[in-house]
């Protein structure tokens, strides 16, 4: 969500922000439980102002906007239903607003949004395999389909296996799993994952690089890591951005899709994680386009619409002026 969108969300309603919210300089936590309670405070206090079918709307159709101004060709942005039901008349019909909506922003700005239908680890399991059957009925890959499944929150709640089930309904209708894991809980509990909920892309997992095993059952697998250094740093894994071991895992085959975690809470967005790979990591144009390239083919996006963002970075690539720096 836009902060200004926040705002005004939360102005109409009489609903007061908390004072850190959206601060210039975004978020800096502990790694502990009170780091991540103040974390989930902000993300809490900002979906309380979303709390009616325009407020849902919006906030997909700005989403893509943003991206389309960033230059980004694809969006997969995951929803939790159950978070806005209760205002809407349920979880079907708060899906289905911002399924609705996310194909009327894909055709108004030329950046697929597909959705990933996520459930929470502080909920029961079997919430979360309702949440598995409801993204089933919509599942897809092109502009307002859902293409994937999650497991969002704090991965140090609920037992990792008790969402297997869910994790198997979503899988057998073709719909890839992209759980959260590896950021609070080391690369033990990265097994757990691949082992459990068997996913295509895990969210962060940038524990693994605690255990040359787990990385070598990463690449492997064929698994990729959606990766957002100024979240690691801004929930307190790790003391800067030059820590987060990008580089590590990349040479260990895996692939990496970065991405923006949330912009809202930590201001920073997509091109601030290519940026940082720039200067935090001294990533030349090639392995910038590598990482490119990596986030087209971890996506579920269809082959037409792949080849066409993968034309795009090596054009970008072989258009690099000479401020660029080359490999």
């Amino acid at each position: 969500m836009r902060l200004a969108t926040a705002r005004q969300l939360a102005a109409e309603q009489g609903i007061r922000l908390p004072r850190n919210l959206g601060a210039s300089q975004g978020l800096h936590l502990a790694p502990d439980e009170r780091g991540w309670f103040r974390f989930q405070r902000l993300y809490d206090a900002a979906r309380k102002a979303v709390t009616s079918e325009g407020a849902l709307r919006r906030i997909v159709r700005e989403a893509a906007q943003d991206d389309a101004a960033e230059g980004s060709g694809r969006l997969e942005l995951q929803i939790d239903p159950t978070t806005y039901g209760q205002f809407i008349g349920g979880i079907t019909p708060a899906l289905e607003i911002v399924i609705d909506e996310a194909a009327a922003a894909s055709a108004a700005t030329g950046v697929e949004v597909a959705l990933v239908v996520a459930a929470s680890r502080l909920r029961h399991p079997l919430e979360a395999r309702t949440l598995a059957r409801l993204a089933v009925r919509h599942a897809g890959s092109g502009p307002g389909e859902v293409v994937g499944f999650g497991l969002s929150n704090d991965e140090r709640r609920g037992a990792t296996a008790e969402f297997a089930p869910a994790f198997a309904i979503a899988r057998r209708a073709g719909l890839i799993g992209v759980p959260h894991g590896g950021e609070f809980l080391g690369a033990s509990h990265v097994m757990t994952v691949l082992h459990h909920l068997k996913p295509r892309r895990i969210g962060h997992g940038v524990r693994a690089s605690e255990d040359p095993q787990v990385l070598e059952a990463l690449a492997q697998a064929g698994v990729a890591l959606e990766m957002c250094p100024t979240s690691n740093v801004a929930l307190g894994v790790y003391a800067s951005a030059s820590q987060v071991p990008l580089r590590q895992i990349v040479a260990a085959g895996i692939t990496v899709a970065l991405g923006a975690d949330d912009p809202l809470i930590t201001r920073s967005r997509l091109v601030d994680q290519y940026r940082l790979a720039r200067h935090a990591f001294a990533m030349t144009d090639a392995e910038l386009a590598e990482l490119a390239r990596g986030s087209i083919r971890a996506s579920e996006a269809g082959e037409t619409t792949r080849r066409r963002l993968l034309q795009g970075v090596d054009a970008w690539l072989s258009s690099a002026g000479p401020g660029h720096r080359s490999g």
